[in-house]
């Protein structure tokens, strides 16, 4: 699989993780807590922010009967579609205002578009990708018109079969994208850490010759940094101003305190992995010599004495002999007389 760019940014290989903060429904309402939003994502080490574009009219229709009632034992429980979307939508009207907000900052700023329309305004934004919100993967009309764009597509797989996932994939390249990164996702809000299921991204990468990644629902900042040991070079995870603030989304998201801590989670991480490396180390090094073996003279000896058992042992530190040498010159003789812990060197044998 080949390196992407995201606006300016290298994503896959050996670059660092690309870390998303997700605005999603928490902006209450409100642009100026948007805007603030944004602005502590970069304060946080976050790389990019992504928003969601839609109506409620755009992705659900105004019906209040058990079809489109939330009953399923998630946090929205007894609202109906409609009404959730009216609650959490982001008004289009704000998104060139936050595009160049994030652009000040030195984001990325892309959005998850979910309906044709909210492509066409994303394009008239310049948006330098997109990305496919979990239940969009179905949605083969919407994944083909972003695809068509040439810009990275970015694919959420929590309600998809394998064969969903490849159909999606299958879209993009028949139009002749293939800058794509997969993100492993578990739709449960928040996810239990059981269900994770990290290792699924190796298989995306082996499986369909994709970029890996994670979009996060768990609790907490374990789950993405361990994704990077396992090979996620994009990590999404819902971003929260203040869980004061409110929100459809607030329950699972980070705050600025636990999102900074994540970020600084991953990139230790990232130095950890490092690379295939024999070096001892700088450090490590300095203290070789104390912590390592050496064969040492243990008492007193004379010129012509035997070396035993007795009167040269394996110690620490490693100023003498290397103790390989140790059953080669049992039964030698001493070259010249020799004080107790002298390090044993080869001119103190004849």
């Amino acid at each position: 699989m080949t390196n992407i760019h995201i606006g300016n940014t290298e994503i896959g290989g050996s670059n660092p993780c690309f870390i998303i903060a997700e605005l999603s429904a928490n902006h209450g309402k409100d642009i100026n807590i948007a805007i603030e939003t944004i602005r502590a994502a970069k304060k946080t080490g976050a790389d990019a922010i992504k928003l969601q574009t839609f109506t409620p009219d755009t992705i659900t229709l105004d019906a209040k009967n058990e079809t489109f009632l939330i009953n399923h034992g998630t946090q929205w429980d007894g609202k109906y579609l409609h009404e959730l979307y009216t609650e959490t939508h982001l008004p289009w009207e704000w998104h060139e205002r936050l595009f160049e907000v994030a652009k000040e900052e030195g984001l990325v700023c892309f959005s998850s578009p979910f309906d044709l329309t909210a492509v066409d305004f994303l394009e008239s934004l310049n948006t330098p990708a997109y990305k496919i919100a979990s239940p969009e993967i179905l949605d083969i009309p919407l994944i083909e018109k972003c695809a068509k764009t040439g810009k990275p597509i970015i694919i959420s797989t929590g309600i998809a079969t394998i064969a969903d996932i490849d159909l999606a994939i299958q879209t993009c390249r028949n139009v002749g994208n293939n800058n794509i990164v997969l993100l492993k996702c578990t739709t449960s809000y928040p996810a239990p850490i059981e269900d994770a299921n990290l290792e699924t991204m190796n298989n995306f990468a082996e499986t369909f010759q994709v970029i890996p990644g994670l979009s996060d629902h768990t609790l907490g900042t374990i789950v993405p940094t361990v994704s990077v040991a396992l090979g996620a070079k994009v990590i999404e995870k819902h971003f929260i101003l203040d869980k004061s603030v409110g929100g459809a989304d607030a329950a699972f998201s980070l705050d600025v305190e636990e999102f900074t801590q994540m970020v600084k989670s991953v990139r230790d991480a990232e130095k950890a992995i490092g690379k295939v490396s024999y070096n001892i180390g700088s450090k490590a090094t300095n203290l070789s010599k104390l912590a390592s073996r050496s064969l040492f003279i243990t008492k007193d000896v004379k010129k012509g004495e035997t070396l035993t058992k007795e009167n040269i042992r394996s110690i620490r530190p490693g100023n003498g002999l290397h103790p390989k040498h140790y059953k080669e010159i049992l039964g030698k003789k001493f070259s010249k007389d020799a004080s107790f812990a002298t390090p044993l060197d080869f001119s103190y044998i004849k």
